[in-house]
């Protein structure tokens, strides 16, 4: 559905994004994470034909954003990064003047804003000034110009931005249910707005891809198995030398004999067969075993670890 193929953009000597190559397919919930800077608004103005790469392609279902705008954002539901709009403007006129924008005939109107104004939470809010919103819901009234025309594709740059918690909650159902119809790109410096509503996330770091990876896939990561005991590190290191798939053992933290350690498993080798193996040495062996289980690796370390590296290249 969505072809970026080395996409990148130039401002004189400085480049906001650097050889970004990427696909996304229908329905996927895709979160664009990176530091304020990183590239992630530039990637999203491009997405949507707003700003013209300097080199690299993209594809929305065959068409070149450039070369077909307006076709393109007929496709696509936008909310830019400051939610512009008119603040002299109610509610409903703003969102009857957008439906006009997406040539919604008349006659749908009535029952599309309705629809639309519900979903949003702003069906209280229908003839208040936008001026007289709070940030909180101007960001909604936003959101709601974006999905009025049902996109199938919806990019949102910061949806949260000035929501409460119980707003939070609300827009990230939403996004939910939006997602049951269309591809949604969030762009966010937030880790917990990807964790909690996106299926795959791509780290973008000064300008370039970092990772591109699926969260079940990224949580679920299973070769790393954290072990305590009491044995010592070469204690450990004997005992488990016969075992080929104990590749790596790392000492974490030791603490009145309790002694932690992270093991590395080999790819090649069954995983939790190995961690009842190890359980079963250990014990033959006369040493205690506190603990055992797999590493899963956060999102958050994973992402202090990528941005803290200005040597990270793509993957």
């Amino acid at each position: 559905m969505i072809r970026a193929a080395g996409l990148t953009r130039r401002y004189g000597e400085l480049t906001a994004v650097d050889q970004v190559s990427f696909s996304i397919e229908q329905g996927e919930i895709v979160g664009l994470l990176g530091h304020n800077g990183a590239g992630k608004t530039t990637i999203m103005k491009m997405l949507t034909g707003y700003l013209e790469p300097s080199s690299g392609s993209i594809d929305i279902n065959g068409l070149d954003p450039v070369r077909h705008g307006l076709e393109v954002r007929q496709q696509i539901g936008y909310l830019p990064e400051n939610c512009p709009v008119y603040p002299e403007m109610t509610v409903i006129e703003y969102l009857d003047y957008s439906a006009g924008l997406h040539n919604i005939p008349a006659a749908d109107r009535p029952q599309r804003l309705r629809q639309t104004l519900s979903r949003t939470g702003l069906s209280e809010r229908t003839f208040q000034p936008i001026s007289t919103l709070s940030r909180g819901y101007r960001q909604r009234v936003g959101v709601a110009q974006a999905i009025l025309h049902k996109p199938g594709i919806l990019i949102l740059d910061e949806p949260t931005n000035g929501l409460d918690p119980t707003q939070i909650r609300q827009m990230r159902g939403l996004i939910r249910e939006l997602a049951k119809q269309s591809t949604v790109i969030i762009s966010t410096h937030i880790l917990p707005e990807v964790q909690a509503v996106c299926n795959r996330v791509m780290i973008i770091h000064n300008g370039q891809k970092a990772l591109d990876t699926g969260l079940e896939q990224l949580q679920n990561r299973q070769n790393f198995l954290l072990v305590a005991t009491d044995a010592a590190k070469r204690r450990l290191r004997d005992i488990l030398a016969p075992l080929s798939a104990v590749e790596n053992i790392t000492p974490l933290e030791s603490d009145g004999g309790r002694n932690r350690y992270e093991l590395t498993i080999a790819e090649t080798h069954d995983f939790h067969e190995t961690a009842a193996r190890i359980a079963a040495i250990l014990q033959e062996k006369g040493q205690q075993l506190y603990e055992l289980q797999p590493e899963r690796q956060s999102l958050e370390t994973l992402f202090g670890e990528i941005t803290a590296d200005p040597g990270r290249k793509s993957e």
